[in-house]
């Protein structure tokens, strides 16, 4: 299969085990959310997926071609001006000033920053507006995957939103594929081609969902749907220690994972 394939995967921080036995795969064009409690390792797989922390145990095979990343932060320099932080990989990449500047102000208007933006500086901006430099700067690269960590949560709920929406819309353009981190269920069950479910002390996979239809196409009600359903999982619900047992059955389907049976629902 090619695609980013995790396998068997621990990873701890001196004598704290954060990450056990780890598996998941992402294809092309697929989008892959992990959601879970803080401190159940999310942020450290990711970076693990990216690099960004060197591999103790297991494997990560990522054949898809060039990753970006988005951060929990926007992360963007304060002293460029906004277009030339959207650029910015582009010029690491070696393209001239010319180029770069003609494509990052292409993809920041197509993301609804206005045009004035582009020549302020962050701090004169809007967290809702740096959230969409950020973006842009991550989809001017044109990666094959992107690697997203609770790039969103800062947001109010109209902005976030207009940010899930335009995001689907350049994945279903550019066909890549993405690993998105999240502790919303609802962010998780819009956006994601399938929802893999955390439990801390250590990290692990507990359960596996794929919510029904294309993202896109997804209305509020089904979305409210798959969200209650997902909560009501019961290995959901011990993972975010929700009180009560839970229950199966929803629009959704349950997928096994490696080494467990069914869930049920499936």
């Amino acid at each position: 299969m090619t695609g980013l394939q995790v396998t068997g995967l621990s990873h701890a921080y001196g004598p704290t085990q954060v990450l056990e036995d780890v598996t998941l795969q992402v294809a092309p064009g697929q989008t892959v959310a992990l959601v879970g409690p803080s401190g159940c390792g999310k942020t450290t797989l990711l970076h693990l997926c990216a690099g960004l922390i060197e591999l103790q145990q297991g494997h990560i095979r990522q054949s898809l071609g060039p990753a970006a990343v988005m951060f929990q932060q926007p992360r963007l320099l304060p002293w460029m001006a906004v277009l030339d932080n959207i650029a910015l990989g582009l010029k690491a990449q070696g393209l001239d000033k010319a180029r770069r500047h003609a494509r990052a102000r292409q993809l920041a208007l197509a993301l609804g920053l206005p045009p004035i933006s582009l020549g302020q500086y962050p701090a004169e901006l809007s967290g809702g507006m740096q959230s969409r430099a950020a973006l842009a700067r991550a989809l001017v690269l044109q990666p094959a995957l992107l690697l997203m960590d609770e790039p969103f949560a800062a947001l109010d709920v109209g902005l976030r939103y207009q940010l899930q929406q335009l995001l689907l819309q350049q994945q279903a353009a550019s066909g890549m594929a993405l690993l998105l981190i999240t502790h919303d269920l609802m962010e998780a069950v819009r956006l994601a081609d399938e929802v893999l479910v955390m439990a801390p002390h250590p990290g692990r996979m507990v359960a596996r969902y794929q919510p029904p239809g294309p993202a896109l196409g997804r209305d509020d009600a089904l979305v409210h749907a798959c969200a209650a359903e997902l909560q009501q999982h019961p290995a959901v619900r011990a993972a975010f220690e929700l009180p009560g047992q839970g229950r199966l059955g929803g629009p959704g389907r349950w997928l096994h994972l490696p080494g467990q049976q069914p869930a049920g629902g499936a």
